[in-house]
């Protein structure tokens, strides 16, 4: 797993977030000091930022380090009423943003908001936005889970357009060890790179997945060949981890099984998570899984082969010609077995990565499609430039039941929601088919 800070997502040209007016606001908890690092993102992937901090907040995150960061002066509560405006701040805020991000939110701020009080210019900014709000909270344990703060979240959360993102559990900044820690930057930036991702060209924060639970396989497996050395393939898992955390942003309960990732640990954050290596681990872990799942999305690379007994020493450089010849078996064909298995009702959508010219990988695809009883399969060219493997954008076709759509090369994360949209579409058709 990448551990780095560094923006993972798109470059400015192709970022959703180029060009989008953001605002972020910082309240009154310790975890203000990693605020400028999701400033700093934001502005790297080409997002105009400007930035608010309460009284409390200032105390914690320099204003002149905001501003310098964010290219714009940064927004105390004492300049709410300045004379100087032609305007109500909190006013002109609102409808400036076309997303907020309160990063961190404090017990404080969480229960103004709730509360639905005007005390102070963030407070007065959360009444007045009709656009999104991501909502990062963070503080100590014991807060988090006051029985108070508990009631003023839930309450938050009903609002329209607030985007939740449960505090992770870590070591906090009190020295406690549990639920408190604010969402990590690299999470909150994906999350506000989602909001500008659903394909309408405005702020979407439709929660169309509400009540689903959705099951995803992502990323490599790994099968031993000796100690030293396995065989896998080029995958980095960041299309099944995007489309999971996509789901997750619209509403779903997502359990993640994954193999050894290349990505930001963060992007993790939120999802119920299984890590596993091998196709065999794989199988039994989404084999458990799936009976409480509305959906599976097999996005996983699984292997092709495995030996059938690894020996137990690293294989001298003269022994591994004969090691590739014999002791290998195909893998089980994972997909079509969980497609057999699955309870009515149940929406499958496959991945097939392959190669050659559009006509026969359509037909290939199709076969596939039919051999594995899936009700969507994604269609992934990998031998064409610029997309594919890794941070590379994607595209190729979407295979249904007598029909198939193109869908043109695009971000990662944009098309995670273009297949969610087919799913969402798929289930709403299911249901009226069953009250006709």
């Amino acid at each position: 797993m990448k551990t780095d800070q560094a923006s993972p997502l798109s470059s400015p040209l192709s970022s959703p977030l180029c060009g989008r007016r953001v605002l972020v606001a910082v309240s009154g908890s310790i975890a203000a000091v990693k605020t400028p690092l999701l400033v700093s993102a934001l502005i790297k992937a080409g997002a105009e930022v400007r930035c608010l901090v309460t009284t409390s907040g200032a105390a914690l995150v320099s204003p002149v380090a905001l501003a310098s960061l964010s290219r714009h002066s940064c927004y105390l509560e004492a300049d709410q009423w300045d004379s100087a405006l032609s305007r109500p701040l909190h006013i002109e805020l609102a409808e400036w943003a076309e997303l907020a991000i309160v990063a961190p939110l404090s017990a404080s701020s969480l229960s103004r908001w709730s509360q639905g009080s005007a005390d102070g210019l963030l407070a007065s900014v959360l009444l007045a936005m009709e656009a999104p709000v991501i909502a990062a909270p963070a503080m100590n344990t014991a807060m988090w889970r006051h029985p108070a703060v508990q009631r003023n979240w839930q309450q938050v959360q009903s609002f329209p357009g607030v985007i939740p993102l449960v505090p992770a559990s870590g070591l906090l900044a009190c020295d406690r060890v549990g639920d408190g820690r604010m969402a990590d930057p690299l999470l909150i930036e994906l999350a506000a790179a989602s909001v500008f991702s659903r394909g309408s060209g405005i702020p979407d924060v439709t929660l169309d997945c509400s009540g689903m639970t959705v099951l995803v396989s992502a990323g490599p497996t790994q099968e031993s060949i000796d100690p030293a050395r396995f065989l896998s393939n080029r995958s980095s898992g960041r299309m099944g981890v995007l489309l999971a955390q996509a789901a997750r942003f619209r509403g779903a309960t997502v359990h993640l099984v994954h193999g050894p990732l290349d990505l930001p640990d963060a992007w993790l954050e939120g999802l119920e998570c299984t890590a596993v290596e091998s196709a065999a681990e794989l199988g039994s872990a989404l084999h458990l899984a799936q009976p409480g799942s509305d959906v599976l999305v097999m996005a996983a690379a699984v292997a092709d082969l495995r030996r059938d007994a690894a020996p137990p020493s690293k294989l001298a450089k003269q022994d591994l010609q004969q090691a590739f010849v014999s002791g290998w078996a195909e893998v089980p064909d994972l997909l079509s077995n969980l497609t057999r298995q699955r309870r009515p009702g149940q929406l499958v959508l496959g991945f097939s990565a392959l190669t050659g010219s559009d006509a026969h990988l359509l037909e290939r695809a199709e076969s596939k499609r039919l051999a594995k009883g899936c009700d969507l399969m994604m269609v992934n060219p990998v031998d064409r430039d610029g997309q594919g493997f890794g941070d590379q954008p994607n595209g190729g076709w979407l295979l249904g039941d007598g029909w198939r759509r193109e869908l043109p090369v695009t971000a990662k994360l944009s098309l995670a929601h273009q297949l969610l949209d087919a799913l969402v579409e798929a289930r709403d058709q299911a249901a009226a088919s069953m009250e006709s």
